[in-house]
Protein backbone atom coordinates (compact mmCIF):
# COMPACT_ATOMS: atom_id res chain seq x y z
CA UNK A 1 0.00 0.00 0.00
CA UNK A 2 3.10 2.23 0.35
CA UNK A 3 3.51 5.29 2.97
CA UNK A 4 0.42 6.63 4.55
CA UNK A 5 0.02 10.52 4.02
CA UNK A 6 -2.52 12.42 5.47
CA UNK A 7 -5.26 14.73 3.62
CA UNK A 8 -3.04 17.85 4.40
CA UNK A 9 -0.64 16.89 2.87
CA UNK A 10 -1.77 16.08 -0.20
CA UNK A 11 -3.21 18.95 -0.26
CA UNK A 12 -0.28 21.51 0.79
CA UNK A 13 1.68 19.54 -1.98
CA UNK A 14 -0.87 19.84 -4.89
CA UNK A 15 -1.88 23.58 -3.86
CA UNK A 16 -5.50 22.76 -3.10
CA UNK A 17 -7.93 22.45 -0.33
CA UNK A 18 -8.71 19.15 2.13
CA UNK A 19 -12.34 19.76 0.87
CA UNK A 20 -10.55 19.31 -2.77
CA UNK A 21 -8.89 16.06 -2.22
CA UNK A 22 -11.84 14.37 -1.07
CA UNK A 23 -13.88 16.15 -4.11
CA UNK A 24 -11.19 14.74 -5.99
CA UNK A 25 -11.44 11.31 -4.23
CA UNK A 26 -15.58 11.10 -4.54
CA UNK A 27 -14.94 12.03 -8.42
CA UNK A 28 -12.99 9.04 -9.04
CA UNK A 29 -10.24 11.18 -9.80
CA UNK A 30 -7.70 9.41 -7.34
CA UNK A 31 -7.53 5.15 -6.27
CA UNK A 32 -10.12 4.12 -3.43
CA UNK A 33 -8.90 5.51 0.11
CA UNK A 34 -10.33 2.29 2.71
CA UNK A 35 -11.11 3.89 5.92
CA UNK A 36 -8.90 3.00 8.83
CA UNK A 37 -10.29 1.90 12.03
CA UNK A 38 -10.24 5.84 13.57
CA UNK A 39 -13.12 6.19 10.71
CA UNK A 40 -10.26 8.08 8.89
CA UNK A 41 -8.86 7.61 5.06
CA UNK A 42 -6.14 6.20 4.41
CA UNK A 43 -4.09 7.71 1.82
CA UNK A 44 -0.74 7.13 0.10
CA UNK A 45 1.95 7.97 -2.74
CA UNK A 46 -0.14 6.89 -4.91
CA UNK A 47 -2.92 9.35 -4.20
CA UNK A 48 -0.11 11.81 -4.34
CA UNK A 49 1.15 10.41 -7.94
CA UNK A 50 -2.66 10.84 -8.65
CA UNK A 51 -3.31 14.36 -8.07
CA UNK A 52 0.01 14.99 -9.60
CA UNK A 53 -1.12 13.02 -12.53
CA UNK A 54 -4.85 15.21 -12.27
CA UNK A 55 -3.57 18.26 -12.82
CA UNK A 56 -1.35 17.69 -15.70
CA UNK A 57 -3.86 16.03 -17.35
CA UNK A 58 -6.08 18.63 -16.85
CA UNK A 59 -3.37 21.16 -18.49
CA UNK A 60 -3.56 19.35 -21.59
CA UNK A 61 -6.60 17.40 -21.94
CA UNK A 62 -9.07 19.70 -19.81
CA UNK A 63 -11.13 18.17 -16.82
CA UNK A 64 -14.02 16.76 -18.40
CA UNK A 65 -11.51 14.18 -20.42
CA UNK A 66 -9.27 14.24 -17.07
CA UNK A 67 -12.21 12.91 -15.08
CA UNK A 68 -13.16 9.83 -17.86
CA UNK A 69 -9.58 9.16 -17.96
CA UNK A 70 -8.66 8.87 -13.84
CA UNK A 71 -12.34 6.97 -13.51
CA UNK A 72 -11.84 4.73 -16.34
CA UNK A 73 -8.30 4.19 -14.79
CA UNK A 74 -9.26 3.98 -11.20
CA UNK A 75 -12.55 1.66 -12.80
CA UNK A 76 -10.28 -0.84 -14.35
CA UNK A 77 -11.00 0.68 -17.63
CA UNK A 78 -7.96 1.17 -19.15
CA UNK A 79 -9.19 1.04 -22.66
CA UNK A 80 -11.87 3.77 -22.02
CA UNK A 81 -8.65 5.82 -20.92
CA UNK A 82 -6.64 5.27 -23.38
CA UNK A 83 -9.39 5.89 -26.20
CA UNK A 84 -10.49 8.96 -24.38
CA UNK A 85 -6.49 10.29 -24.45
CA UNK A 86 -6.50 8.90 -27.86
CA UNK A 87 -9.30 11.27 -29.31
CA UNK A 88 -8.22 14.10 -27.57
CA UNK A 89 -4.84 13.99 -29.55
CA UNK A 90 -7.15 12.87 -33.03
CA UNK A 91 -8.99 16.27 -32.30
CA UNK A 92 -6.16 18.22 -32.45
CA UNK A 93 -4.91 16.50 -35.66
CA UNK A 94 -8.45 17.12 -37.08
CA UNK A 95 -7.76 21.26 -36.48
CA UNK A 96 -4.38 21.41 -37.44
CA UNK A 97 -5.48 19.62 -40.51
CA UNK A 98 -8.31 22.51 -40.90
CA UNK A 99 -6.16 25.41 -40.04
CA UNK A 100 -3.85 23.83 -43.11
CA UNK A 101 -6.54 23.71 -45.67
CA UNK A 102 -8.17 27.09 -44.79
CA UNK A 103 -4.55 28.76 -44.69
CA UNK A 104 -3.98 27.00 -48.18
CA UNK A 105 -7.90 28.49 -49.76
CA UNK A 106 -6.88 31.99 -48.31
CA UNK A 107 -3.07 32.42 -49.70
CA UNK A 108 -5.04 30.88 -53.18
CA UNK A 109 -7.24 33.88 -53.00
CA UNK A 110 -4.71 36.43 -51.54
CA UNK A 111 -2.35 35.54 -55.29
CA UNK A 112 -5.55 35.42 -57.42
CA UNK A 113 -5.98 39.15 -58.95
CA UNK A 114 -9.16 41.33 -57.29
CA UNK A 115 -12.11 41.12 -59.17
CA UNK A 116 -13.33 44.52 -60.96
CA UNK A 117 -16.29 45.63 -58.65
CA UNK A 118 -19.00 48.06 -59.19
CA UNK A 119 -20.96 49.96 -56.56
CA UNK A 120 -24.21 48.24 -57.28
CA UNK A 121 -24.38 44.85 -59.55
CA UNK A 122 -27.16 42.40 -60.52
CA UNK A 123 -27.25 39.08 -60.09
CA UNK A 124 -26.81 38.23 -63.91
CA UNK A 125 -23.66 40.86 -64.02
CA UNK A 126 -22.09 39.31 -60.91
CA UNK A 127 -22.47 35.41 -62.40
CA UNK A 128 -20.64 37.16 -65.80
CA UNK A 129 -18.35 38.89 -63.70
CA UNK A 130 -16.99 35.45 -61.94
CA UNK A 131 -17.75 33.33 -64.75
CA UNK A 132 -20.38 30.99 -62.98
CA UNK A 133 -24.33 30.75 -64.04
CA UNK A 134 -26.97 32.34 -62.24
CA UNK A 135 -28.17 29.35 -60.37
CA UNK A 136 -25.04 28.61 -58.80
CA UNK A 137 -24.81 32.47 -57.35
CA UNK A 138 -28.47 31.20 -55.15
CA UNK A 139 -27.23 28.09 -54.43
CA UNK A 140 -24.45 29.83 -52.62
CA UNK A 141 -26.70 32.12 -51.67
CA UNK A 142 -29.18 29.83 -49.56
CA UNK A 143 -26.06 28.19 -48.03
CA UNK A 144 -25.63 31.17 -46.49
CA UNK A 145 -22.56 32.35 -48.25
CA UNK A 146 -23.25 35.29 -50.02
CA UNK A 147 -26.05 38.46 -48.77
CA UNK A 148 -27.50 40.12 -51.38
CA UNK A 149 -29.90 43.02 -50.97
CA UNK A 150 -32.91 43.56 -52.96
CA UNK A 151 -33.84 46.41 -55.21
CA UNK A 152 -36.61 48.58 -55.16
CA UNK A 153 -39.44 47.95 -56.26
CA UNK A 154 -38.42 45.57 -58.87
CA UNK A 155 -37.27 42.94 -55.94
CA UNK A 156 -34.11 41.79 -58.27
CA UNK A 157 -30.96 40.67 -56.53
CA UNK A 158 -28.33 43.26 -56.50
CA UNK A 159 -24.85 42.53 -54.82
CA UNK A 160 -22.89 45.82 -53.24
CA UNK A 161 -18.80 45.62 -53.83
CA UNK A 162 -18.28 43.46 -50.37
CA UNK A 163 -20.79 41.40 -51.51
CA UNK A 164 -19.36 41.30 -55.41
CA UNK A 165 -15.90 40.46 -53.84
CA UNK A 166 -17.09 37.64 -51.85
CA UNK A 167 -18.21 36.13 -54.79
CA UNK A 168 -15.26 36.00 -56.49
CA UNK A 169 -13.69 34.53 -54.09
CA UNK A 170 -15.87 31.25 -53.61
CA UNK A 171 -15.13 30.92 -57.48
CA UNK A 172 -11.78 30.99 -56.91
CA UNK A 173 -11.91 28.27 -53.97
CA UNK A 174 -14.52 25.95 -55.74
CA UNK A 175 -12.05 26.09 -58.65
CA UNK A 176 -9.63 25.00 -56.62
CA UNK A 177 -11.84 21.99 -55.08
CA UNK A 178 -11.88 23.32 -51.99
CA UNK A 179 -15.44 21.37 -49.98
CA UNK A 180 -18.06 23.88 -49.18
CA UNK A 181 -17.31 22.85 -45.35
CA UNK A 182 -14.31 25.04 -45.95
CA UNK A 183 -15.56 28.22 -47.85
CA UNK A 184 -18.09 28.29 -45.36
CA UNK A 185 -15.54 28.51 -42.81
CA UNK A 186 -13.29 30.57 -44.77
CA UNK A 187 -16.18 33.21 -45.46
CA UNK A 188 -17.61 33.52 -42.20
CA UNK A 189 -13.75 34.54 -41.24
CA UNK A 190 -13.18 36.71 -44.18
CA UNK A 191 -16.64 38.78 -42.71
CA UNK A 192 -15.44 38.57 -39.36
CA UNK A 193 -11.55 39.79 -40.13
CA UNK A 194 -12.54 41.74 -43.29
CA UNK A 195 -9.69 40.61 -45.35
CA UNK A 196 -7.60 38.18 -46.27
CA UNK A 197 -4.03 38.97 -44.41
CA UNK A 198 -6.16 39.06 -41.79
CA UNK A 199 -8.03 35.98 -42.03
CA UNK A 200 -4.03 34.37 -42.60
CA UNK A 201 -2.77 36.18 -39.52
CA UNK A 202 -5.41 34.70 -37.56
CA UNK A 203 -5.25 31.63 -38.68
CA UNK A 204 -1.16 31.47 -37.94
CA UNK A 205 -2.35 32.41 -34.42
CA UNK A 206 -4.54 29.61 -34.24
CA UNK A 207 -2.03 27.18 -35.55
CA UNK A 208 0.74 28.78 -33.04
CA UNK A 209 -2.00 28.10 -30.04
CA UNK A 210 -2.98 24.74 -31.03
CA UNK A 211 0.79 24.23 -31.29
CA UNK A 212 1.48 25.24 -27.47
CA UNK A 213 -1.89 22.80 -26.88
CA UNK A 214 -0.48 19.53 -28.55
CA UNK A 215 2.96 20.02 -26.46
CA UNK A 216 0.94 20.28 -23.56
CA UNK A 217 -1.26 17.30 -24.02
CA UNK A 218 2.03 15.15 -24.83
CA UNK A 219 3.18 16.06 -21.64
CA UNK A 220 -0.33 15.12 -20.26
CA UNK A 221 -0.01 11.69 -21.75
CA UNK A 222 3.50 11.16 -20.93
CA UNK A 223 2.15 12.17 -17.13
CA UNK A 224 -0.41 9.34 -17.62
CA UNK A 225 1.90 6.91 -18.80
CA UNK A 226 4.52 7.29 -15.87
CA UNK A 227 1.19 7.03 -13.51
CA UNK A 228 0.07 3.64 -15.31
CA UNK A 229 3.40 2.35 -15.30
CA UNK A 230 4.09 3.17 -11.86
CA UNK A 231 0.53 1.31 -10.33
CA UNK A 232 -0.81 -0.28 -13.29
Amino acid sequence: MGEKRRISTLAREAGITDQQVRNYLDAGLLPPAPRADNNYRIFTEQHAAALRTARTLAAGHGWARTRTILTAVHGGDLATALATVDESHAELARERASIATATRAFSRAASDPAPVVRSYARIGQVAADIGVRTPVLRLWESRGLLRPQRERPTGYRVYDPAEQRIAHLIAVLRAGHFAFPIIDAVIATMRGTGSVSRALTELSRRDEQVQHLSRSRLQASAALYAYLAAYY
